[in-house]
């Protein structure tokens, strides 16, 4: 009999290395899932005829995006790396790929954001410049609003695409759950900025939202088997409590907010919260991951029980 392998690697290292990321990637995962979902409800509050509550989704989402992206080029470190990503697309690689579909997403999202703030001007309508941003900001937000959901799942296929244990084994449900987590964050930013006569579609996509992270959530937590343990460990797992009670209460807090301005602040800050948590939780328990072998020995172990190839993801 061949004894149980000691979960130590070679000269006390971790078999994986952590990655290299800091607080500035879960920011960017974040806010950039609550740009998109922005987007989205902008866009149905304008077909809908729901001034206030097409604002904040407009402001919001440039907003939103220009902190993701502030975010992203100080973990990079020089701005100019941005712009050399862009120098060449690799569909193979999850951030060439998705460094395109920020740049293809943003400039409309800040036409519609542009068109906004031109409309809330006294003088706006006195001037051309001003009237012709004015009038392309239904079409620039819709084409933000179709490149939004790429945008809102894309990073979760970034984390899954590295060899760190747990965002690997997740790779089938993360990207819903983000998407999820994205709505109930866009969702519940409308709630708070927005009047509770215009936040109905808000409330329904917070909703919905919360409720499909929440339970793409548990069927990923199933099917990562031991790699889901850092999910409730720790740093991440105070993180992921958080925002399981946040996301749930609220989602119930949208139930009864349709007449109480209070209770829908109230709930989308909530919302807000819980996504945020859900991101930095998920970064954290990837990162604690990397640092026990057994993440990495035991799924492998797993797989050749069940005769399936060992394959390595960089």
């Amino acid at each position: 009999m061949v004894p149980e392998a000691e979960f130590t690697s070679y000269y006390g290292q971790p078999i994986v290395k952590p990655s290299p990321w800091e607080a500035d990637i879960p920011a960017y995962l974040f806010a950039g899932g609550l740009a998109a979902g922005s987007s989205l409800l902008a866009a149905g509050a304008d077909l809908t005829g729901r001034p206030a509550l097409r604002r904040t989704g407009r402001l919001g989402a440039i907003s939103a995006l220009t902190f993701s992206l502030g975010a992203l080029v100080h973990d990079l470190g020089r701005p100019e790396r941005f712009l050399n990503m862009l120098r060449t697309a690799k569909l193979t690689s999850p951030m060439s790929v998705g460094t395109w579909i920020l740049s293809g997403y943003g400039p409309f999202a800040a036409l519609a954001a542009g068109a906004e703030l031109a409309a809330m001007l006294p003088f706006g309508q006195d001037s051309r410049p001003l009237r012709l941003l004015s009038a392309v900001g239904r079409p620039a937000g819709l084409i933000a609003a179709v490149g939004a959901p790429p945008v809102a799942a894309y990073t979760a296929v970034l984390l899954a695409d590295t060899a760190t244990p747990s965002w690997h084994a997740a790779y089938r449900e993360l990207p819903f759950v983000f998407v999820g987590s994205a709505a109930a964050a866009s969702g519940g930013l409308g709630m708070l900025a927005s009047p509770v006569a215009q936040a109905g579609p808000a409330r329904r996509m917070a909703i919905a939202g919360a409720m499909g992270e929440l339970l793409m959530e548990r069927q990923m937590e199933n099917s990562m088997g031991i790699t889901a343990e850092p999910l409730h460990l720790g740093k991440a797992g105070k993180l992921m409590k958080a925002a399981k009670a946040l996301t749930l209460g609220g989602a119930a807090g949208s139930l009864l907010a349709s007449r109480s301005r209070a209770m829908s602040a109230l709930s989308g800050a909530a919302l807000l919260a819980g996504s945020a948590c859900t991101r930095f939780g998920i970064f954290e328990a990837g990162q604690q991951s990397a640092l026990d072998p057994k993440y990495t020995v035991v799924p492998q172990r797993e797989r050749l029980q069940r005769g399936e190839p060992i394959r390595h993801h960089g």
